[in-house]
C-alpha cells in the first residue's frame, strides 16, 4: 500500500478570518493552488499578503490536503494485497497451501497403512463386522468401501488441516469475487476442496461419520495446481524471466505423478471389497498398466475397480497427449530460439557473445575456426545472438560434437534487454557485433549495427565491444567500442597498395589468419610446401626485458636488434611500443634505442613462449657443415622449437667455398666469379651498427627522391611541370578519417578538370593519351563514389611516395559522383573520374585502359545479394574474364563477395594444374584448415580478394589487441610520427650476387635501415597434362642468367644510369618507362622464348609428336583468336576517335607487360598449355632462402620525416655527402 500527501503550506497558519477583496487574475503558467511569488517589483509584498488573506478566506481557493490510493485502505483490499497482489507474501501463502496438500496426502497414506479390514468394519462407535470376499458371487459388499478405520489422533489432525484449507479457500473466493459467484463455485479446484474438507468438518458435529471414507488422495491435484502458481510467483519475486519449457516439463511430470497416485489409491481402496490389495501392489499394477505392459498377475476383481481403471486410462489418453504436444511445441520453439544461457554457467564459465543480423555458414565457420585456433580460448563458449531462425546448414554444423558442446544459438535481438539477459551479456568476456555486408542497403545495415552497439553498451558497459562497420562515415558513432574495423577503409587501402606493392592483400590476409604453417606440407611441390609453411607466420608481442629473442639487444638500436634477431632466430622484428606511449611504431629506425620496458612486435611461426632453444644441436649442425641446407625442403612438422633452433644454424656468410670471413663478424666479403680471367671481388656488405652513426644515418634514396621531386624535375616534364606541395588534405569526406600528409596541388583543381573524357575551358583533353602521362594509369571501377574510395587515393598520394612514381588514378564510376566527394579529391594531383561501366568496352577504352598497368574492379553493392547463394559474383567474374582476353597484359585485381568464387578467376576448363590445386584445396579443408583457399593461383598472386577474408582481423583482436593498429599502419590508413610504412622493391638480375634473403636483410639494415618482411615470388612450372602425373612433374624455374650476356655492364643494385650521370633508384615494382630498361626487357623476352622452347619441344616419339602437333594447331587457333580480339579493340578505338598506338599484340610486349603477364599466370594462353606461371607470397622466409630473378621484397621503411626532424639543418650536406660517397672507390662498401 502506498500513500502520498501534499506538504503543508507555511501560509496556512498565517491566514486570517477577515474579509478581503477578490484575488487578481493568476499569471499564465501558475497553478491556482499555489501563491504567486514576488518578482522584486514595488508592492510585491502587499500583493502577496492580500493573496494569502484571500486564500484563507475563500474556501474554494484555499490549499487542501490530498490523500492518494484511498481505495487500498479497505479491509478487503489489504487482504487482497497480502494474499494475491504482493509477490513475496503471495508466494509464502502458496507455499503454505502446497505444504498442506502434501500433508493431507501423507496423512492418507498413513491411514491406509494403519487400516486393517480383518479387525472389522463399521461406523464410529458401531459394532464391527468382518467381511470375506467371495469370487464366485457377483454381489458386492459396499461396507468395506464406505467405512474405513481412522484413529482418533489421525482424525483430529485431518480435521484441523481440512478446516484450515476450507477457510483459506473461502477467503480466496471472497477476495477474487468479481460479480459472478457461480464461476467461482463450479471451478474444479473449488469442487475438490469441498469434497476433501467439508466432510471432515461435518464429522465434528456427527461422530458416527468419523470412519467415513473421504478421497483425500485427490488433494494431489490441488497440490499440483498450487505448485504451478508457486513457481510463477517465485519467478515474479526474483524478477527472473519465466521458462516456459521448465514449467511445461514440471506440469507433465506432476500430471503423471498425480495419475499414478490417484490410480494407486483408488484401486487399493475399491479392492477392499475384493482381494484387499495393499498399497504397494496397487502401485505396481498402475505402473504395469500405464506402461502398456500388462503382465496380468495382478488384476481388479470387482467392477467398480475395473471401471476406475478404464476411467484412469481414458483420462491418461486425453490429458497426456495434450501435455506432450505442448511440450514438443515448446521444445521446437526452444530449438529455434535457443533457450537461455544460465546465470550459473555465466559466472563459472567464460563465454563471448556474437551478435549478427543473419548467420551464414561461411561467417560462422570463419569465426569459430579463428576464435578456437588460439590454445587459451579452448575453454570459452560462444553464444550466438541472432534475430533470425537458424538455417539448415548452420543447424547441421552446430550438431557436430566439436561445436555442439561449445556453441549456443539464441534467437533474439540485441535491442531487447530480455534477450541480452538470456545471453548473459553482462557476464560475457567480449561481444562481437558484425554487420550484414550482403544487404542491398549497406547504410541501413550500419545503422542496425550502431543500435546494437549502443544497446549492448547500455546494458553491459563493462563488456568489451568488437564492432565491424561497413561504411567509414558511420565509424564515429561506435568510437566508444574497444575495437572497430571499418570494412571499406581497409578494403580500398588494401586494393590501392596492391597496385604499388603486389599481393598486399594476400600478405595481410595470411598475417591475420591463425595457422600452424602445416598447409601444403604433404604436397609434392616445393613451392606449395614453402608457401604453406611461411603462411604460418603471424604477428606476436613480448616485453623486451622478458624476451629471449631480443633481451640481449637491450641498449642497442632497433635495426641492429631486427637484423640479429632474424639472423639468429629467424624472427622478424617489425615494431615496438614505448611503455609511456600508446602509439605503435613500425620500424622506428636506427636512432631508436631499445629499452627493457619496450613491447616488441615480431613476425614468427609461433610466439616466443612456445619456443625452445637447442644450442647443442646448433653447434653440431655447424660442425657438420649443414648450415647451407634449405630449411623448408620437406614437410615441416611441429614442435616449432626445432624449427626455431635450426634457424639459428644458418651461416649467412659461408654460402660459398670462395667466401672468406672478414675481420668484422658481419662484414664478410664475397668474391665474384672470375670475369675474363680477372680476380675481381664481390662487393661486401657493411655491418649493422649497434648504435646509429649520424654521418651515415639517412639512406641516399630517401632524401634524394625528395630533393629530385622538389628541385630537379626531369627534362621530359619541362616547364609545364606542376609543382606539388606536401600537406594534409583540406576536405575530409567523412568524420573520423585519419589525417595523412600527402602530395597535394597548390591550388584545388576545378571540378570540370576532374572529368577525364570531357574537355573544359581550362584544357581540351578528352582521352588519356592527350594528357601525356609519364607513368601508367591505375583505373578503379566502382559503382558509386562512396566515402571509402577516398582511402584508395590517400595511400597512393602519401608524402613518402616519390613524386616521379605517382601514377595517375582514374575512377570509372557507374554513377556520377556527388559534389561532396569531388570537393574531397580535387586537391590531389592526377586524380580523374569518368562515368562508365567495366562491362562496356567503349568506357574502358575512353578511360585509357591500354595505358594502364593496374585495373581494380571493386565489388558492386547492388550485386552483393543474389537469389541463389554465391551467384552475387557472376557478373563480375565474367566481365573480368572478358578483360583478361581483351587486355592480357593488364594487371587486374578483383574484389569478390564470396571467397569460394575465386576458383573461377582465370578459369581454364582443361587446365590440369588447376584441377590438382582444387584437390589440394579440398584436402586442406578436410584437414580443418581455415586457409584452404590459399593455394588458388589468383589468391596467391594477389589478383583476387574478398573483404570477408579480413573478418578474422576483428576476431584475432580478442587475443591480440594490437592487430588492428598494426594492420592500419601497414595499409597507410593511420600515420604515427616516427612509424614506418610498407613499400616494395624488385630484385633485378644485377642483384643476384647477394644470393640469400639473410644477406639481403643485412644489406638493407646496414644501408637504409629498412626491414624486409617477405618476398613476392614469380615462378614458371612445367608439368604433365595428366593430373595424376602431378607428383612426377618436373618443376622448371627458368633462370635468365643462362642466356645473359657475360660482357654485360654491372652496376649498383637498383641503379640505372640517368641522363645526368647520376643514378635513379628502381625500387618501385613497375617501371615508369619501358625504354629505361632495355636489359630487363631483353631478358624477359629471352625468358618467354625459353618457356616456349621448353614446352613445345617434341621428344621424337610418334604419340608425343602427334600431341605436339595438336598443341601447335591449338596455338595457331589461339593466335587467330587474339588477332580477332585485337582487331575488335582497334576498330572500337577508331570509332571513338582514339589513337590506336599503345595497343600492341603479344609479339611486341614490353618488359613490364611480360612481368605483368607472368604475375597474372597468363603466359599459358599465349605460349603453351603445358606451362603455368604462378606467383606467391613468402612471409618472413628463412635467412638461407635464395633470391630469384624478379623477386619483389616487402619492406617496412622508416619514416623519412622522423630523420629530417632531427637533422634538417644538415639536409643538403648529408645529401651531398651521400652522393659523393657513391664514387667507384667507396661504392663497393656502401651499395650492393
Amino acid at each position: 500500500m502506498a500513500r502520498a500527501k501534499l506538504p503543508r503550506s507555511p501560509s496556512e497558519g498565517k491566514a486570517g478570518l477577515g474579509g478581503a477583496p477578490p484575488a487578481p487574475e493568476e499569471p499564465h503558467g501558475l497553478s491556482p493552488l499555489l501563491p504567486a511569488r514576488g518578482g522584486g517589483s514595488m508592492g510585491s509584498d502587499v500583493g502577496q499578503r492580500l493573496q494569502v488573506e484571500d486564500f484563507s478566506l475563500d474556501s474554494s481557493l484555499s490549499q487542501v490536503q490530498v490523500e492518494f490510493y484511498v481505495n487500498e485502505n479497505t479491509f478487503k483490499e489489504r487482504l487482497k494485497l497480502f494474499f494475491i497482489k504482493n509477490q513475496r507474501s503471495s508466494l509464502r501463502i502458496r507455499l503454505f497451501n502446497f505444504s498442506l496438500k502434501l500433508l493431507t496426502c501423507l496423512l492418507y497414506i498413513v491411514r491406509v497403512l494403519l487400516d486393517n479390514p480383518a479387525r472389522g468394519i463399521g461406523c464410529w462407535g458401531c459394532t464391527k463386522h468382518n467381511y470375506t470376499f467371495n469370487g464366485s458371487s457377483s454381489e458386492i459388499n459396499w461396507a468395506p468401501i464406505l467405512w474405513v478405520e481412522r484413529k482418533l489422533t489421525l482424525w483430529v489432525i485431518q480435521v484441523i488441516v481440512a478446516t484450515i484449507s476450507f477457510l483459506e479457500t473461502m477467503l480466496l473466493i471472497y477476495l477474487s469475487y468479481k460479480g459472478n459467484i457461480w464461476e467461482q463455485i463450479f471451478r474444479v479446484s473449488f469442487v475438490l476442496e469441498m469434497i476433501n474438507t467439508l466432510p471432515f468438518i461435518i464429522t465434528v458435529f456427527w461422530a458416527p461419520l468419523r470412519n467415513l471414507f473421504i478421497p483425500v488422495f485427490l488433494n494431489c491435484w490441488l497440490a499440483k495446481h498450487a505448485l504451478e502458481n508457486m513457481i510463477n510467483d517465485f519467478h515474479r519475486a526474483i524478477l527472473r524471466t519465466q521458462s516456459a519449457m521448465f514449467n511445461q516439463v514440471l506440469i507433465l511430470f506432476c500430471t503423471l505423478l498425480c495419475l499414478v497416485f490417484t490410480g494407486t489409491c483408488g484401486i487399493q481402496h475399491l479392492e477392499r471389497a475384493g482381494e484387499n490389495l495393499d498399497l504397494l501392489t496397487s502401485f505396481y499394477f498402475c505402473i504395469v498398466t500405464f506402461s502398456t505392459v500388462g503382465y496380468g498377475d495382478v488384476t481388479p476383481k470387482i467392477w467398480p475397480s475395473q471401471l476406475l481403471v478404464v476411467i484412469m486410462i481414458c483420462v491418461a489418453l486425453v490429458v497426456l497427449p495434450l501435455q506432450f504436444e505442448e511440450l514438443v511445441y515448446l521444445w521446437m520453439e526452444r530449438q529455434k530460439s535457443g533457450g537461455n544461457y544460465s546465470r550459473h554457467r555465466a559466472q563459472t564459465e567464460k563465454h563471448v557473445v556474437l551478435c549478427v543480423s543473419s548467420l551464414k555458414i561461411d561467417l560462422l565457420m570463419d569465426f569459430l575456426n579463428e576464435f578456437y585456433a588460439h590454445p587459451r580460448l579452448q575453454d570459452y563458449y560462444v553464444v550466438i545472438l541472432c534475430p533470425t531462425e537458424m538455417d539448415v546448414q548452420v543447424r547441421r554444423v552446430l550438431q557436430i560434437p566439436l561445436w555442439s558442446q561449445r556453441v549456443i544459438y539464441l534467437q533474439g535481438s540485441a535491442l531487447k534487454d530480455q534477450d541480452l539477459m538470456r545471453a548473459k551479456m553482462d557476464n560475457g568476456e567480449a561481444c562481437f557485433i558484425l554487420s550484414s555486408r550482403n544487404e542491398v542497403d549497406r547504410t541501413a545495415a550500419d545503422h542496425q549495427t550502431i543500435l546494437r552497439a549502443w544497446a549492448v553498451k547500455d546494458f553491459a558497459p563493462n563488456c568489451p565491444l568488437y564492432v565491424q562497420i561497413l561504411k567509414p562515415e558511420n565509424k564515429f558513432h561506435v568510437k566508444f567500442a574497444d575495437h572497430v574495423v571499418c570494412e571499406e577503409e581497409c578494403k580500398y587501402a588494401m586494393l590501392a597498395l596492391n597496385c604499388v606493392c603486389p599481393a598486399t592483400s594476400t600478405l595481410i590476409t595470411l598475417l591475420v589468419h591463425t595457422s600452424r604453417g602445416q598447409e601444403g606440407q604433404e604436397s609434392p611441390e616445393q613451392w606449395q610446401r614453402m608457401y604453406g609453411r611461411c603462411s604460418g607466420n603471424e604477428v606476436y608481442h613480448i616485453r623486451m626485458g622478458d624476451s629471449k629473442f631480443f633481451r640481449e639487444y637491450q641498449g642497442k638500436s632497433f635495426t641492429y636488434a631486427a637484423f640479429h634477431g632474424h639472423k639468429k632466430y629467424g624472427v622478424c622484428l617489425i615494431g615496438l611500443k614505448r611503455e609511456d606511449s600508446k602509439s605503435i611504431l613500425l620500424n622506428p629506425g636506427p636512432r631508436h634505442i631499445l629499452a627493457a620496458s619496450d613491447t616488441c612486435f615480431y613476425i614468427n611461426i609461433t610466439k616466443e613462449e612456445n619456443s625452445a632453444f637447442i644450442f647443442k644441436q646448433e653447434e653440431r649442425q655447424q660442425q657438420r657443415g649443414l648450415a647451407g641446407q634449405a630449411l623448408y625442403q620437406g614437410p615441416s612438422r611441429l614442435p616449432v622449437h626445432s624449427i626455431i633452433a635450426s634457424m639459428g644454424t644458418v651461416a649467412m656468410d659461408l654460402q660459398s667455398a670462395e667466401c672468406r670471413p672478414a675481420q668484422g663478424g658481419c662484414g664478410a666479403k664475397l668474391t665474384l666469379p672470375a670475369e675474363n680471367g680477372s680476380g675481381s671481388r664481390r662487393p661486401s656488405i657493411a655491418p649493422v651498427l649497434e648504435l646509429a652513426d649520424s654521418s651515415a644515418l639517412l639512406p641516399c634514396d630517401l632524401l634524394s627522391d625528395q630533393s629530385e621531386d622538389e628541385a630537379m624535375p626531369s627534362e621530359d616534364e619541362g616547364l609545364s611541370a606542376v609543382e606539388y606541395v606536401k600537406g594534409y588534405p583540406p576536405n575530409s569526406p567523412y568524420i573520423g578519417s585519419s589525417p595523412t600528409l600527402c602530395h597535394l596541388l597548390p591550388v584545388k583543381a576545378p571540378f570540370c578538370c576532374l572529368r577525364l573524357d570531357k574537355g573544359c575551358k581550362h584544357n581540351s583533353y578528352e582521352d588519356a593519351k592527350a594528357y601525356g602521362f609519364k607513368n601508367k594509369l591505375i583505373i578503379v571501377s566502382a559503382e558509386t563514389a562512396g566515402n571509402g574510395l577516398y582511402n584508395f587515393i590517400v595511400p597512393l598520394r602519401a608524402y613518402y611516395r616519390p613524386r616521379r612514381e605517382l601514377n595517375p588514378i582514374v575512377l570509372l564510376l557507374d554513377n556520377r559522383p556527388d559534389h561532396h566527394f569531388l570537393e574531397a579529391i580535387c586537391c590531389f594531383p592526377m586524380v580523374y573520374y569518368m562515368e562508365g561501366s567495366v562491362d562496356n568496352l567503349d568506357s574502358l577504352l575512353q578511360c585509357g585502359i591500354i595505358y594502364a598497368d593496374n585495373l581494380v574492379v571493386v565489388d558492386k553493392e547492388s550485386t552483393m545479394s543474389a537469389e541463389e547463394d554465391y551467384m552475387a559474383d557472376a557478373k563480375t567474374i565474367v566481365n573480368v574474364q572478358t578483360m583478361f582476353r581483351l587486355f592480357p597484359s593488364l594487371s587486374i585485381t578483383t574484389e569478390l563477395t564470396h571467397p569460394s568464387n575465386m576458383r573461377f578467376m582465370q578459369f581454364r576448363a582443361k587446365d590440369s594444374y588447376s584441377l590438382a590445386l582444387s584437390k589440394l584445396e579440398k584436402r586442406e579443408r578436410e584437414n580443418g584448415s581455415n586457409l584452404a583457399f590459399m593455394f588458388r593461383l589468383p589468391f596467391a598472386a594477389g589478383r583476387v580478394f574478398s573483404i570477408s577474408m579480413l573478418d578474422t582481423l576483428l576476431y584475432q583482436s580478442f587475443v591480440k589487441d594490437y592487430m588492428i593498429t598494426i594492420t592500419r599502419l601497414l595499409l597507410g590508413l593511420d600515420t604515427t610520427p616516427g612509424s614506418g610504412y610498407l613499400c616494395a622493391m624488385k630484385v633485378s638480375e644485377d642483384d643476384l650476387w647477394i644470393r640469400t634473403y639473410g644477406r639481403l636483410f643485412q644489406k638493407l639494415c646496414s644501408s637504409s635501415a629498412e626491414i624486409p618482411i617477405g618476398i613476392y615470388r614469380t615462378e614458371c612450372h612445367v608439368f604433365s597434362s595428366e593430373p595424376q602425373d602431378l607428383r612426377a612433374q618436373s618443376q622448371v624455374s627458368v633462370n635468365v642468367e643462362e642466356r645473359e650476356d657475360p660482357q654485360r655492364a654491372t652496376g649498383p643494385w637498383g641503379a640505372r644510369p640517368g641522363p645526368g650521370g647520376g643514378s635513379t633508384q628502381g625500387r618501385h615494382p613497375s617501371s615508369s618507362d619501358p625504354a629505361e630498361h632495355p636489359l630487363l626487357r631483353r631478358k624477359s623476352l629471352q625468358w618467354a622464348q625459353k618457356l616456349s622452347r621448353k614446352g613445345s619441344r617434341p621428344r621424337g616419339k610418334a604419340p608425343v609428336a602427334a600431341e605436339w602437333g595438336s598443341q601447335q594447331r591449338g596455338s595457331l587457333c589461339r593466335h587467330s583468336e587474339r588477332q580477332e580480339l585485337s582487331e575488335l579493340v582497334k576498330n572500337r578505338m577508331k570509332h571513338l576517335g582514339l589513337p590506336t598506338t599503345g595497343y600492341e599484340d603479344v609479339a611486341n610486349l614490353t618488359a613490364s607487360d611480360v612481368m605483368n603477364r607472368v604475375n597474372l599466370g597468363y603466359l599459358q594462353d599465349e605460349m603453351n598449355d603445358q606451362q603455368n606461371t604462378l606467383s606467391y607470397v613468402l612471409i618472413n622466409p628463412p635467412p638461407d632462402t635464395r633470391l630469384e630473378p624478379n623477386d619483389i621484397v616487402y619492406l617496412i621503411r622508416s619514416d623519412p620525416l622522423a630523420h629530417m626532424a632531427s637533422s634538417s639543418p644538415s639536409h643538403k650536406s648529408s645529401c651531398s655527402n651521400k652522393l659523393s660517397s657513391c664514387n667507384p672507390e667507396t661504392r663497393d662498401e656502401t651499395q650492393l
